[in-house]
């Protein structure tokens, strides 16, 4: 009884460190502005999109979009200018590329 209390509480820990986000439609409703640039060079955070919310990451740039905003764990939104944003993210091709670039903007996402 003791191990199934220890793995569900492990296990919901780890839920709560996953990298599950929600683009919103409102600027107001976001936790992290989001500016996408062109160059991986000009990026705070390489981010790569996992195809299930499992694979998601311990804010290390694996993202998992949510369908809904009470599943994410943050809620972001896509400006239109760099000057707007809290985090320049670029989206990579590869899973092993994703990270941060500048680590000091890393606490906007625990």
């Amino acid at each position: 009884m003791k191990t199934i209390i220890l793995l569900l509480v492990a296990s919901f820990g780890i839920q709560l460190q996953a990298q599950k986000v929600f683009s919103v439609q409102y600027v107001h409703q976001a936790d992290v502005k989001i500016y996408t640039v062109k160059y991986e060079h000009q990026a705070d955070l390489k981010v790569y999109k996992v195809k299930y919310d499992h694979q998601a990451g311990d804010n290390n740039g694996k993202w998992f979009f949510t369908s809904y905003a009470s599943q994410a764990k943050k809620k972001i939104f896509f400006v239109d200018y760099e000057s707007q944003a809290d985090v320049k993210i670029f989206f990579v091709d590869y899973e092993s590329q994703a990270g941060w670039r500048n680590s000091a903007k890393r606490y906007l996402f625990y």
